[in-house]
């Protein structure tokens, strides 16, 4: 390796590691209580070298939207191609709980913390399914809904969609936020996931 691809290999190294600081600590104590001087000192950098690699927190804010939320929708596009529309609905809801358990960080800093959904950076994939998740759950829904698949008082895409979306976060934010609260016997969140997605699936499906 050469002198130019090792510096570029450190420089990714140290991008890396601060977000990955910042993902954690906007998570914990929320975006606007987090400065820059703060993701520094937790990472032990000069507050010059953090603004090295991001001029100010909202590019780097910007920096985990555009990380995380195509991880999200990239995540998605490995179940493949499902041609059953339900099928591929309770699939993608199975998919989602294991991208939120496997990255909790991620799933707090993307779902669980306030302001994110506001920023800017998530306005430049919105439609495209294979950089939007919601837009892949979305023309999922449609799919159903154009083929007769689902009860007749779900006729509103968003709607379903976000009926299936808050189902399967429910499960995982629940489990996210209070697994290690030893007042209660935490069920097995996958478990959990399969079965509250199976529930889901009855009860909006049309009888045959």
């Amino acid at each position: 390796m050469g002198t130019k691809e090792r510096r570029e290999r450190e420089r990714e190294g140290t991008r890396d590691r601060i977000v990955d600081a910042a993902r954690e600590m906007f998570a914990d104590a929320g975006i606007d209580a987090v400065t820059m001087r703060a993701i520094a000192d937790r990472i032990e950098y000069t507050p010059t070298a953090i603004y090295h690699h991001f001029r100010d927190k909202q590019a780097l804010i910007a920096e985990l939207c555009d990380r995380d939320y195509r991880a999200l929708a990239h995540h998605f596009q490995r179940i493949g191609r499902i041609d059953d529309p339900v099928e591929r609905l309770r699939a993608l809801g199975i998919a989602y709980a294991e991208f939120a358990l496997t990255h909790p960080n991620h799933y707090r800093f993307m779902f669980m913390t306030p302001k994110v959904a506001e920023h800017p950076q998530l306005d430049s994939d919105k439609g495209n399914p294979e950089e939007d998740a919601y837009e892949r759950v979305r023309q999922t829904v449609a799919d159903g809904i154009a083929a007769g698949r689902y009860r007749a008082e779900f006729t509103s895409v968003d709607q379903l969609a976000q009926i299936a979306w808050a189902s399967v976060h429910g499960v995982v934010s629940l489990h996210i936020a209070k697994h290690d609260d030893k007042w209660i016997a935490w069920a097995d969140p996958r478990q959990s996931v399969r079965l509250m997605v199976d529930a889901l699936i009855r009860g909006i499906v049309r009888d045959a």
